[in-house]
């Protein structure tokens, strides 16, 4: 039998974090749920993730300080999806290691199943 991949989904929004987990878990994924970018810090230290879902604007630890401090960009592909749009917040974030960058207003679940599906994928 086949693994489950893990998604970990870092969002301080709890009916978004119910959300995505009932859209991801309904696509086949195991979902792990941090509520800032140190809970997801801590997961990551005990649970072996595919790919992680980050929001930017969270309290305790945003995601760019996230982006900033976790070491393992290169092996775990990150999309950050949030609602900031401007080019230059999205410049820096990709500097930053994100692997993607998704609008949440503008995603339907059936796209960013895909997207995940796509970015998991490309980093096996």
């Amino acid at each position: 039998m086949k693994k489950k991949q893990t998604i970990l989904l870092v969002e301080d929004d709890t009916t978004l974090n119910d959300a995505f987990s009932i859209i991801l878990s309904k696509d086949g994924y195991e979902v792990l749920v941090a509520f800032n970018g140190q809970e997801a810090i801590e997961i990551i230290k005990d649970k072996s993730v595919d790919l992680i879902l980050l929001d930017l604007l969270m309290p305790v630890m945003d995601g760019r300080e996230f982006l900033q401090a976790f070491e393992n960009k290169d092996k775990i592909p990150i999309i950050v999806f949030s609602n900031l749009d401007a080019k230059n917040d999205v410049d820096v974030i990709l500097e930053l290691g994100a692997t993607r960058y998704m609008l949440k207003a503008w995603a339907s679940p059936k796209e960013l199943t895909k997207i995940i599906q796509d970015t998991i994928k490309l980093n096996l």
